[in-house]
């Protein structure tokens, strides 16, 4: 998608005008304009230099977004809040000669003396209001610049409205002013007087000057939502101290290449990605991730720009530069979001679209009504005014992106990326979160868990020193896991002789000149003697989800050394706050069925689909999502298909590789409790753009026809213009003031956290599942036999088979009975040993 910067857009019927200019280009697949940060999306083959052509002839300006680093200058200049200062000068100096303006307009009743020749010469009273009044016209010519051009291109906008609101009432005070002064040449002074009370010269200025407060404080409020951005730009260094020709040198950022050598000492920050090729280093990475604690770190270990070092020396090779850091690439994340849409914006671009044109008829049949009904064409055309200057397009404009981009930046904040609007309004509306279990529930590294010593009173460090004497040798996961529990412990390895790995899970090694044995219960027990007690504790920790290790050494049980891929610390309370929003956990694992519900029960999942393959796992997604809408929580690589398959693809740990292609959301830490907080701050958002387009539609709707006189015949109600002004440069305000509120919430509070049903025929939908556990499946093609089988059946949906687990996860569409599917089975000559 290329992206525009647009100049010369002042409400959302610009941004409208902007994109049904461009949408309607050929070879343009689609548009989206973003009013807050004046850019343009456009993705499709049409040329760059159409597209701005197309732009500039609906009136406005574009040109394409440079290509330089998102971490240089200009990048931070394009988010520089330029208007504030600006408006703050046009408002100053409208303010100084409006306070002089509502003297002469206004002050005798006040009780403010006049001086007595003007008291007696309204005209010279008159043509002081004119020229005040026109001094504000000049001031804030650019309400008129804007407003005539747009409806010179048949695009009237915001500014239309104002800027005719403003010119009728001064055309009308002027063209009363001509007949006073002819009044007066004729010396019928008395008819002169009374014309003073049809002179609007303040009103028109009014407009103009409470309008500019509207916008000033628009503008302000609007250049806050970009905080987040603008503080992530501002975090990577200028310059890096890079090693050349064997002297350490400063350069700008700009000029560091990838394979340069660059080195950080304590309290520096780190200015690109590189990899440590020599020193040791606690490395604060919250500027990215969010998360407080230090990360130590040494050679061999990446490092990213913008994070901080906090101790120790360290000598990295560049690996990243430019764009392709991790920071541009969060920053390009968080911006590419903001300037797509939400799909709730679309109802409101449909009514801002159309909403100014309505807003002039509706002003001229206003003012024609009440002329016809008997009225002065003083009274009719105040009310006219009326109209135009309190219908607010801008607020309709803005009620969705400003949330969008405070929410996105709120998310960027805590390592919470989404990638577009519509992952940021949708994952609040997830009914199922399917989490993979493998480094997403658990650690994603096994773990020592256990150490129970078979000789009484021995001590763990005896046991752990035994294995460590055999384990040390091996390349197994599990044995790293031995290896890296003794030396935690301060543990010396010993050195064997004779090592070996055995079939059966075994190994096998001699020290001291004495055997030593270590592997599974099966493997133990066909060399030595195990007593039944422990045979049975080995049994208990299987059930458990762990691997026992049993160990002997001479002939003699030494005792079992239990390892496991332990559960997150934060785990079960992140999947109890997932219940709690009133959403369904499940668990999807490759795993064999008693270790995935051991992990399950302890985490506390609703359900655990284990025995699935990764290329199992987007059948898996599809069948869930007949419930409703499903997010899949996985690492981003082996879980591709399903997290593409899935409503929301959420991937977790990205660290320092944010591009995850197939994920919606990419969450910067492995945390779970991330998930949550991802769904609290899209519910917070998308609660936040229902009230600014409630606030929005309810304003118009009650706000012009209050303009229009409808309630002055019932209620007494009648507005006056400056009034109107007033309402409408304080709505804006209002709706951006609202989604600045997203910055002060909590996401990992979950105080406020309320279950939401969401209405869907599909979540109605019963469906059963079924888990048989089957032996004498060796291969894939027992694998489709088995499947074609089941599906066979009337009741069965769909069957997912495992030959490797010995299982078949079974969808029912209709109740079926256990003794039936067992029959169906076992007629293909498996067997099948239970159904859970």
């Amino acid at each position: 998608m290329e992206q525009y910067n647009v100049t010369g857009m002042s409400c959302a019927a610009c941004s409208a005008r902007v994109e049904k200019a461009v949408s309607g280009l050929p070879g343009v697949k689609s548009c989206s304009v973003n009013l807050l940060t004046n850019s343009m999306g456009v993705e499709g083959t049409a040329a760059p230099e159409e597209i701005i052509a197309a732009v500039e002839h609906a009136g406005y300006g574009a040109a394409l977004k440079g290509a330089e680093s998102v971490q240089s200058a200009p990048q931070e200049d394009q988010l520089a809040d330029r208007a504030t200062p600006v408006l703050k000068k046009r408002l100053i100096a409208s303010l100084g000669f409006m306070i002089v303006l509502m003297y002469f307009s206004m002050g005798h009743m006040w009780g403010f003396p006049m001086p007595h020749s003007l008291e007696e010469n309204p005209v010279a009273l008159g043509l002081i209001q004119l020229l005040l009044s026109a001094i504000v016209m000049v001031i804030n010519q650019k309400f008129f610049i804007s407003g005539f051009k747009g409806a010179l291109h048949g695009a009237p906008n915001m500014d239309t409205l104002v800027s005719m609101g403003a010119a009728a009432a001064f055309l009308y005070s002027t063209a009363s002013l001509f007949y006073m002064s002819h009044l007066q040449a004729l010396g019928q002074m008395e008819e002169a007087h009374t014309l003073v009370h049809e002179f609007y010269f303040e009103s028109a200025a009014m407009i103009l000057t409470l309008i500019t407060v509207g916008k000033m404080l628009e503008a302000r409020s609007k250049g806050k939502t970009t905080d987040a951005l603008k503080s992530l730009m501002k975090l990577a260094p200028k310059t890096a101290t890079v090693v050349r020709g064997g002297q350490e040198i400063a350069v700008p950022i700009e000029q560091v290449r990838k394979g340069d050598i660059f080195v950080v000492r304590a309290g520096e920050n780190i200015p690109v990605d590189g990899v440590i090729i020599e020193g040791e280093a606690a490395v604060d990475e919250s500027a990215l991730t969010g998360e407080s604690i230090p990360v130590d770190k040494a050679a061999g270990d990446g490092v990213s720009a913008a994070t901080v070092n906090q101790s120790g020396f360290l000598r990295c090779e560049a690996t990243r530069v430019g764009q392709d850091t991790t920071l541009s690439q969060i920053i390009r994340m968080v911006s590419d979001a903001a300037a797509t849409k939400a799909p709730i914006a679309k109802i409101a671009d449909k009514v801002s679209g159309v909403f100014v044109p309505v807003v002039i008829s509706i002003a001229v049949v206003t003012t024609v009504v009440w002329l016809l009904i008997g009225q002065t064409v003083g009274f009719a055309l105040a009310r006219g005014i009326s109209v135009l200057v309190i219908s607010c397009p801008c607020a309709l404009g803005l009620a969705t992106p400003v949330a969008i981009m405070v929410g996105n930046g709120k998310g960027a904040k805590n390592g919470i990326l989404f990638k577009t609007a519509v992952s940021l309004e949708e994952t609040g509306k997830i009914d199922t979160v399917v989490l993979d279990k493998t480094g997403t529930i658990t650690e994603g590294q096994p773990a020592v868990t256990d150490i129970c010593p078979a000789a009484e009173g021995a001590a763990e460090k005896e046991l752990l020193t035994i294995a460590l004497a055999l384990e040390q040798k091996s390349e197994h996961p599990l044995a790293g896991a031995i290896v890296a529990k003794a030396k935690e412990l301060g543990i010396a390895p010993s050195d064997v002789e004779q090592f070996k790995v055995l079939p059966g899970n075994g190994l096998t090694a001699v020290l001291n000149g004495k055997v030593l044995l270590g592997g599974s219960l099966s493997y133990i027990a066909s060399q030595i003697s195990v007593q039944p007690q422990w045979q049975a504790k080995a049994e208990a920790l299987a059930e458990q989800g762990k691997t026992p290790l049993l160990f002997a050494y001479d002939g003699v049980l030494q005792g079992i050394i239990a390892v496991a891929d332990v559960i997150r610390e934060d785990s079960p309370e992140a999947i109890r706050q997932l219940q709690h929003m009133g959403i369904r956990v499940v668990m999807l694992t490759g795993d064999n069925p008693r270790t995935a519900n051991a992990i399950g029960k302890q985490a506390g999942v609703d359900e655990v689909i284990a025995g699935v393959l990764p290329d199992g796992k987007e059948s898996t997604i599809r069948r869930l999502q007949k419930r409703g809408k499903v997010a899949m929580v996985g690492d981003g690589i082996n879980d591709a298909p399903a997290l593409t398959r899935a409503d929301m693809g959420i991937a977790i740990g990205a660290g320092a590789d944010v591009a995850v292609d197939a994920a919606d959301i990419v969450l910067m830490k492995s945390r779970l409790s991330d998930v949550p907080a991802a769904i609290r701050l899209s519910r917070s958002t998308l609660r936040i753009i229902h009230e600014n387009l409630f606030w929005a539609f309810f304003y118009n709707a009650i706000g012009i026809p209050l303009a229009a006189g409808v309630f002055i015949h019932i209620l007494g109600w009648q507005m006056n213009p400056m009034f109107g002004a007033a309402a409408m440069s304080l709505s804006s305000f209002c709706v951006v003031s609202n989604a600045l509120r997203l910055n002060l919430i909590d996401l990992y509070n979950p105080k406020n956290d309320r279950k939401i049903h969401h209405k869907n025929k599909k979540q109605e939908e019963i469906t059963m599942e079924k888990t048989m556990h089957i032996q004498g499946m060796m291969c894939g093609h027992c694998e489709a036999r088995v499947k074609k089988t089941l599906e066979a059946l009337e009741q069965v949906e769909s069957a997912v088979v495992s030959h490797e687990s010995g299982t078949a996860v079974v969808t029912l569409k209709a109740d079926i009975s256990n003794e039936a599917l067992k029959a169906a089975v076992e007629a293909q000559d498996y067997t099948v040993t239970s159904i859970d």
